[in-house]
């Protein structure tokens, strides 16, 4: 707001200017042009200017941070059961993502202890080869009570490099089986980078079979999922919070009912907090796999992208003789998801989110 007051107030002066007749304000000053031009070229860099993105490693975490806001934690130690973006802030320090496992709040939801974070995952009932990667509740127990569960862990941090327009953490994940024996080789690259008021999360994800055909059967348990905070979310009952948020996608359908189970490019979900406007968008690249993808978009606050699972989705939409299908990879193939998740505080409408997908797609 400081930076907004001050450049009204360079214009204002600019303006006296200009109706002066280009002449200076007080006749002995030598600069009566140049000086106004010279803020008029400045005034608008100066405005866009952000600062600049940077990490602080710690043991199992990668802090993102921009100038003193933290964006997000990339949080991959091994006793998660899969590596999570948690927690994610917005621009004005709102929390935008669900404390519970991590955190025990009075008040909050409880429910799904798996949902934790943002997270990318598969397969609640044995869909990924016979491993479930999605329901792996485990987070919520003392390690040593944890039974020996299908697990995604980080075995390289392949870069990690701050600009002054972006930071980027390229990682290399395995997706392990019961017995800790690799199924799938997961390369994932998060770009984070600020605009005016929001910020942007770029994900890149390969998946490649380990040293066998590897097979996604159906499910709507899936895939690229955040659980929102409770004031965010559309309808979590009986929490301390009240829910705020409202679900919309690129056609313009609002609320879980119109927009579960369908197929969008981008779905948004904005919300209130202590008086603000705050929202979330998820968009789908259409280079993806599957595009447009299917939304597990529900009002208790799980908000997640399947673009593997269809059946569970047709059929839950009452489409008549609703259809399997499989995502089947061989080794050496490769599928790829790219995603982008936009932070923001303010609202943003259809128009405004159409051109941000437009935006992403040519990008």
């Amino acid at each position: 707001m400081q930076k907004i007051f001050t450049a009204m107030l360079l214009f204002k002066l600019f303006l006296r200017w200009l109706l002066n007749g280009g002449q200076c304000l007080r006749r002995q000053c030598r600069f009566s042009v140049v000086v106004p031009m010279v803020l008029l070229f400045l005034v608008p860099i100066w405005l866009s200017a952000q600062e600049p993105v940077r990490f602080v490693q710690k043991d199992g975490q990668i802090e993102v941070w921009t100038g003193e806001r933290q964006i997000t934690t990339w949080w991959f130690d091994s006793t998660l059961s899969k590596p999570i973006l948690y927690p994610i802030f917005s621009p004005s320090g709102a929390r935008i993502t669900r404390r519970f496992p991590f955190e025990d709040i009075a008040g909050e939801s409880h429910d799904h202890p798996h949902h934790t974070g943002l997270s990318f995952t598969y397969g609640s009932n044995h869909e990924v080869n016979g491993n479930s990667f999605w329901a792996n509740p485990h987070d919520k127990l003392p390690v040593g009570d944890r039974p020996r569960l299908p697990a995604i862990r980080q075995v390289a941090l392949e870069r990690m490099k701050a600009t002054p327009d972006n930071g980027l953490l390229t990682v290399t994940n395995h997706w392990l089986n019961g017995d800790g024996e690799p199924v799938l080789i997961e390369k994932r690259t998060m770009q984070f980078s600020t605009g005016q008021d929001a910020y942007y999360i770029d994900f890149t994800i390969d998946l490649t079979p380990f040293d066998t055909t590897v097979i996604f059967e159906d499910t709507k348990e899936g895939m690229f999922s955040i659980r929102v905070a409770d004031w965010l979310a559309e309808d979590a009952n009986g929490t301390a919070e009240s829910s705020t948020g409202t679900f919309t996608n690129a056609e313009g359908e609002k609320k879980e009912k119109n927009v579960w189970g369908k197929q969008s490019a981008w779905m948004n979900l904005e919300g209130n907090h202590e008086g603000k406007s705050i929202g979330i968008s998820v968009l789908h690249h259409p280079s993806s796999l599957n595009f447009p993808t299917y939304w597990h978009a529900r009002g208790y606050g799980c908000f997640a992208a399947n673009p593997v699972g269809q059946y569970d989705y047709q059929k839950g939409r009452n489409q008549v003789n609703p259809e399997s299908r499989q995502l089947r990879l061989k080794e050496g193939e490769k599928a790829l998801f790219k995603f982008r998740l936009i932070i923001y505080e303010g609202s943003r409408s259809k128009a405004l989110m159409d051109a941000d997908f437009e935006r992403y797609r040519e990008g």
